[in-house]
């Protein structure tokens, strides 16, 4: 089925357009965004940026002033400041840019409230508690504010957390699995549960449906399988399990979601890059270690053409989606 978009190009191609009006055909179809859009996206990325700014600002200003501010002073400061965010959100109109950055800002705040509570009190908590405890105080936060920018800090400090949690108690992974693969296990069974509890709620809620989020989590799912297949490669005594195995269901899966399903050239690129890294470290594995330096131009050219095949094989894909 043809787009607009697919249209138009063939209209300017075969001359239909005239040469002075492709600008302006380009805009009306939206290929190129006009002057408001413009306005707009700057207007909403100085929005996100201040917001930003301010909320890593009081962070750094607590922290240099440390010795100069008395305890009342510095939780004064920051529990304010959470009470100001959240009238904001609360004052300004639901679903606008200006409320989603209040409700973000606001879970830093929360976020330098807890660090500068353990570091006052020294509580003794490792690490890993305090993102633990700042994922799940804002929970509800993020089940109120239903955007997924939210949501996908919320799956950061999940992720953060199991990585510091890990190295210090190991849990009921450090029966089945090495020191550096029971976290990647349990970090990539957690982002692909996210990602498709995400996918199948996206049907539901529209708001999930922004594209960025689903391909991070992706990303955020294939990291750290592809980094278990890479130390099967090289320390198989370190990963328990059957990650290559995993990685090959888990390639056919994306490819058949996002090939025959529903196409995304960013997952296919994703599994491609993905391939060729864990095809290239078992050659080089297997070749250079008689450090042979023909082995070195013929991963070279390994890299070159599976690099060069996967850029024409996406290519065809696209033109098909076009055509």
């Amino acid at each position: 089925m043809s787009t607009p978009r697919r249209q138009l190009i063939e209209f300017i191609e075969q001359g239909s357009i005239p040469a002075e009006k492709v600008v302006a055909a380009l805009t009306v179809v939206k290929v190129t965004p006009d002057g408001k859009s413009w306005r707009t996206f700057i207007d909403n990325l100085l929005l996100w940026l201040g917001g930003l700014a301010l909320a890593f600002a009081v962070m750094f200003f607590i922290a240099y002033n440390w010795k100069n501010l008395g305890y009342f002073a510095k939780f004064g400061m920051v529990e304010g400041l959470i009470v100001l965010a959240i009238v904001a959100y609360c004052k300004l109109a639901e679903g606008t840019i200006a409320s989603k950055v209040s409700l973000i800002v606001s879970t830093i705040f929360l976020g330098v409230l807890l660090a500068l509570y353990g570091q006052t009190y020294q509580t003794g908590a490792d690490p890993w508690q305090l993102f633990f405890t700042w994922a799940l105080l804002m929970l509800p936060w993020a089940v109120i504010g239903r955007f997924p920018a939210i949501w996908i800090v919320w799956v950061a400090l999940i992720n953060v957390s199991i990585i510091l949690y890990y190295p210090i108690f190991r849990g009921i992974f450090g029966f089945a699995f090495g020191s550096e693969s029971g976290m990647l296990w349990a970090t990539f069974l957690f982002n692909t549960l996210a990602f498709v509890a995400w996918q199948l709620l996206a049907t539901t809620w529209h708001w999930l449906s922004e594209r960025w989020a689903i391909r991070l989590l992706a990303v955020g799912s294939g990291i750290p399988l592809t980094w278990l297949v890479l130390l099967s490669i090289f320390d198989h005594r370190e990963v328990g399990g059957f990650p290559g195995l995993v990685w090959a269901l888990w390639l056919v899966t994306m490819y058949y979601i996002y090939r025959k399903i529903k196409l995304d050239l960013f997952m296919l690129a994703g599994c491609c890059l993905s391939t060729i890294t864990v095809t290239v470290s078992f050659l080089g594995k297997h070749m250079l270690r008689l450090g042979d330096a023909g082995a070195f131009l013929f991963l070279a050219f390994i890299v070159i053409g599976m690099g060069g095949g996967a850029a024409l094989w996406l290519k065809k894909v696209h033109q098909e989606c076009l055509s």
